[in-house]
């Protein structure tokens, strides 16, 4: 089978599962890069006061860097290969925005700036209506 984004899903390329998932569709990924859809939910972690608290964009920034880092152990090592996750330390982070408000769309792009081993810094840009609202430098770790 050739793998291609669209004869993937999410539980292939990330450990998250259920409510935790909060990417709903991929754009684009490859061994460098992936961008992502996600849609504000009321059933998302840091629910405060019919919003969102803008902090949930580290974690749309680490698993938009899941599904790429997903997909490049897919075409490194295969689809049944261990989903191990990776240990997130954060940079960097800015937001320029207060809340995310419920059913709203965020764009996540997460590109691989350095990659050494087991070891990843990840530049990340969050988009609603083409406006930045919030960038993250994340420094991932696996271990082996």
């Amino acid at each position: 089978m050739t793998v291609t984004p669209a004869n993937l899903s999410l539980e292939d390329l990330l450990p998250h599962r259920g409510r935790m998932v909060l990417i709903r569709e991929v754009l684009e990924v490859d061994a460098d890069h992936a961008v992502t859809r996600c849609v504000v939910e009321k059933s998302w972690p840091l629910v405060k006061e019919g919003a969102v608290h803008p902090l949930v964009m580290v974690e749309l920034a680490a698993q938009t860097a899941g599904v790429c880092n997903g997909w490049d152990r897919v075409h490194t090592r295969g689809l049944d290969s261990d989903q191990m996750g990776w240990l997130v330390g954060i940079k960097k982070t800015e937001f320029f925005v207060d809340g995310l408000k419920y059913g709203s769309s965020v764009i996540v792009r997460a590109e691989n700036t350095s990659v050494f081993g087991n070891l990843r810094e990840v530049s990340c840009e969050m988009h609603r209506s083409d406006k930045l609202i919030g960038q993250a430098t994340l420094q991932l770790f696996q271990a082996a």
